[in-house]
């Protein structure tokens, strides 16, 4: 007889698959840039130019993701127009008490609660750490689920704080961005040097380019599958860990039901970060969803949740 998932089954897992997807981002960024720099010189000078090209883009990326980390999380909130509310608030005063009392079963600290004035049903967490985290809710999500329902929704942005999706989300994002920056200076700096007559210049130039479509390989095939890879491993998570708080897999299995199809909105979709950090995907769905979409289907979901019943 074949043995029963269980919760813990489905975090284990989902945790052992997200930290080899993120072993690859430099793996397979240090391999490209090695590869396509030698087809144009040898084995030992592409080796060196491999090191001078990571060592430089690591050091940036650490930099950009220092910045990211001090101002990240309020640029996500203000971009949305959130607002935070408070246990006085009479209006959202049941919202405040229900996050509460799920981060309580948690075992984290309470999180600050904001409202997004949006008719759109989803949600998101952000923040740095669990001490200083934050749970935003749209209006829509509020008004349209129960009780247990929406300590389903709360109980799975908690698991992204506990599980320290937040933390990891930002440092996938920061990656990209520098990545994408380098690949254009380098570019840049191929062109500048094409025009010259010197063989070395020549040379230079051609290694410039074969490191700018290593950079370019890495930035639109590998890098968005990986992002979508690991992105999808953490929603499965994080429903799993929510389970878990409330005890009650169908709650959330329910809300997901009713958010299915109402999640999309353009103030959480304009942003690529926040299209992430979403419980469901605020971005229009288009016939090429099961690929490049940033969440595990919902069905795929659901059964999921249910099996944990």
């Amino acid at each position: 007889m074949p043995k029963v998932k269980t919760v813990y089954d489905h975090i284990r897992q989902n945790n052992i698959k997200t930290a080899f997807l993120v072993l690859l981002f430099p793996l397979i960024f240090v391999a490209l840039v090695f590869l396509f720099t030698w087809c144009v010189v040898p084995i030992n000078e592409a080796i060196e130019t491999t090191i001078r090209v990571a060592i430089p883009t690591f050091i940036g990326c650490l930099v950009w993701m220092g910045i990211s980390w001090a101002f990240g999380d309020t640029m996500m909130l203000s971009a949305v127009h959130a607002h935070e509310i408070h246990d006085t608030d009479t209006q959202y005063r049941d919202v405040f008490h229900a996050v509460e009392n799920v981060a309580i079963a948690a075992g984290l600290p309470c999180p600050r609660v904001y409202i997004i004035d949006d008719d759109s049903l989803n949600a998101f967490a952000t923040g740095r750490s669990p001490r200083d985290a934050s749970v935003a809710l749209t209006r829509g999500i509020i008004k349209k689920l129960d009780r247990l329902e929406l300590e389903g929704v709360i109980a799975h942005e908690c698991a992204h704080i506990g599980n320290r999706d937040i933390r990891l989300d930002m440092l996938i994002i920061t990656g990209i961005g520098v990545t994408v920056f380098a690949a254009d200076l380098i570019y840049r700096m191929a062109l500048y040097g094409g025009g010259s007559r010197d063989d070395n210049d020549n040379k230079s130039g051609a290694v410039l380019m074969m490191v700018w479509l290593a950079f370019t390989v890495f930035n639109t095939i590998v890098t968005p599958l990986l992002q979508l890879a690991i992105s999808r491993s953490r929603e499965y998570a994080a429903d799993a860990t929510g389970a878990h708080i409330t005890r009650n897999p169908m709650g959330l299995a329910n809300a997901l039901r009713k958010i299915s199809g109402k999640s999309e909105s353009k103030k959480l979709g304009n942003m690529h970060s926040l299209a992430i950090a979403c419980i469901a995907e605020p971005c229009a769905r288009g016939f090429m969803d099961d690929i490049f979409s940033t969440h595990p289907a919902t069905e795929k979901r659901i059964a999921r949740l249910e099996s944990m019943a």
